[in-house]
């Protein structure tokens, strides 16, 4: 069964007509439809980055299954996530059991799994294109339900862990022709107050990591302040200097404490990278065809919120294209991840995705922790290509594995 060309939009506008919560429904409609699909599935990464969640679209007549939670490690699922390559294998019952990434923009959102009898390399590119539309429909109906909010929690969220979660960007990952970015905070038992921040304009890339001060509520409720003093500002057309300025104020009045932080505001056509530094360890950069990792060497300004005279000052960095720059918060650096040889991993991670780099730097912190961080580690890592933008590209759609 060949089927027929995806045609995109009757998918969006039947999943426009269906409920929020039943964007997989739709797809595998569309799939039972045109290949006689027998088993979709959605499959999601829960908060804490080890369990898979499993939406089941049911047939028609059929119940629809309680999620299941399987175990990410190991599994073929994590290698489509890490690889972005579909997957395609025997079923064991004579047809092919075909695993796809749902990403979009470079984030991974999850991956789509589907069974049928027959598959050809015009069936496979076509799976590819669904899961590809899955996660735009995603994207756009996750602002009105919270079903996948609330399948990412595989474990008891505090309020401090939820406050922390509502304050970071929806994606983690940003590819675009210019620079590819990835993030990642592994959060302290009792969390720290670590944040990370990006947004998109026409012209430049807006760029933070901050560390409130404190543990648990008190310092979730500090980020919030200074998140939103930032996004604020920088919604109002301020540069990186007088975003930095509103955070301070806003601290100040608050008298509830100091928080440190970096901001940038990158110039996607010249690669001029304005910042300020207020108190926050120095990034880590690897140039192209460099060899060893360096510490950026800024001035370091005063944190927000210190009741002194402050200026904080703006600096500028000129990013060249290749560039893999890093930026960090103390608790990748500090205590038992102080044992991590940050400058290596980043050296040996060079030519992977950021999105891969991240997961090797923070997993090395969490393990030489044992599992129990002090403080949050948190890292950004951004990959400068240049006003021309790269031309092989991290990811391919279509690439298939099997």
């Amino acid at each position: 069964m060949g089927g027929r060309d995806l045609e995109l939009g009757e998918l969006l506008a039947a999943a426009e007509s269906a409920p929020p919560g039943e964007s997989v429904g739709v797809v595998a409609h569309d799939l039972r439809k045109r290949f006689g699909a027998e088993c979709v599935s959605f499959l999601f990464v829960d908060l804490v980055g080890r369990r898979l969640l499993r939406l089941r679209a049911p047939a028609e007549g059929e119940w629809a299954d309680a999620a299941e939670q399987l175990d990410l490690q190991g599994s073929v699922y994590e290698t489509v996530l890490r690889r972005q390559r579909q997957h395609v294998e025997p079923d064991g019952q004579g047809g092919r059991r075909v695993i796809s990434p749902v990403t979009n923009r470079g984030d991974c959102i999850g991956v789509l799994e589907v069974t049928l009898q027959y598959a050809d390399d015009t069936v496979l590119g076509q799976i590819s294109e669904a899961a590809h539309a899955l996660a735009y429909i995603i994207v756009t109906d996750r602002r009105f339900t919270d079903l996948y909010h609330v399948g990412r929690r595989t474990t008891r969220t505090s309020l401090a862990a939820e406050i922390q979660h509502q304050l970071l960007p929806s994606a983690s990952c940003c590819e675009a022709p210019q620079f590819t970015l990835a993030a990642g905070l592994v959060p302290a038992d009792d969390i720290g107050g670590d944040t990370y921040d990006y947004t998109l304009d026409r012209d430049t890339l807006h760029l933070s990591i901050t560390d409130a001060m404190g543990h648990d509520t008190d310092s979730a409720l500090l980020a919030t302040l200074v998140t939103a003093a930032l996004r604020g500002s920088r919604r109002t057309g301020c540069d990186a200097l007088h975003q930095a300025q509103r955070a301070h104020e806003a601290l100040l009045a608050s008298g509830k404490g100091l928080a440190t932080g970096q901001l940038l505001c990158v110039r996607l056509h010249t690669g001029v990278c304005e910042l300020v530094n207020a108190g926050h360890p120095w990034p880590l950069r690897m140039r192209a065809g460099a060899s060893e990792v360096e510490e950026v060497e800024l001035a370091v300004n005063l944190p927000f919120g210190v009741a002194a005279p402050t200026s904080y000052r703006l600096q500028e960095l000129q990013l060249r294209p290749g560039d893999r720059l890093v930026l960090l918060t103390d608790g990748m650096q500090e205590r038992g991840a102080a044992a991590v040889d940050l400058a290596s991993l980043v050296r040996d991670t060079r030519s992977a995705h950021p999105r891969e780099a991240v997961r090797v730097l923070t997993t090395a912190v969490l393990e030489a922790c044992r599992g129990n961080l002090k403080d949050d580690a948190t890292v950004v890592l951004l990959d400068w290509h240049g006003s021309g933008g790269r031309t092989d590209g991290w990811a391919r759609r279509g690439r298939t594995d099997g």
